[in-house]
């Protein structure tokens, strides 16, 4: 089964930590143990895991991938969005984390980020726990 949740984001380039509400979907699913699959079914968003102890560190995630890929520049994608699908695509739409005792099985400072980058928008995460080979 698929547990999905709603992230709300307020500006155009945003990182959410995600891990909270990832963790509640592991639980409830009664899994004890396995592999959680973060997946976001957007285009113009992206998950990604890193530390979330320092917000800092997103911070500079930002600066650099606003570096890499500048908001103007002669893109011909019409939308004008062009910036978010490629930073989209750079990090990835989904992310394997292991479970164990019904936890998360993350490094002491890392986290879950939902990434926006065409917002503000209502987005989806989608979770799913596999276990035994389901």
């Amino acid at each position: 089964m698929i547990q999905t949740f709603h992230v709300k984001t307020s500006t155009q380039t945003e990182f959410v930590d995600i891990t909270r509400s990832v963790q509640e979907a592991v639980k409830k699913t009664g899994i004890q143990d396995g592999i959680c699959i973060v997946f976001i079914p957007h285009t113009t968003a992206a998950v990604t895991i890193n530390e979330n102890a320092d917000p800092s560190v997103v911070q500079d995630m930002v600066m650099e991938l606003n570096k890499i890929v500048p908001f103007q520049d002669p893109y011909r994608h019409m939308e004008g969005n062009s910036p978010a699908h490629i930073k989209a695509s750079l990090l990835g739409c989904s992310q394997m984390v292991f479970i164990e005792s019904r936890k998360l099985v993350l490094g002491t400072w890392q986290g879950i980020f939902f990434c926006e980058f065409d917002g503000p928008r209502d987005r989806k995460v989608h979770v799913k726990v596999i276990t035994n080979g389901r």
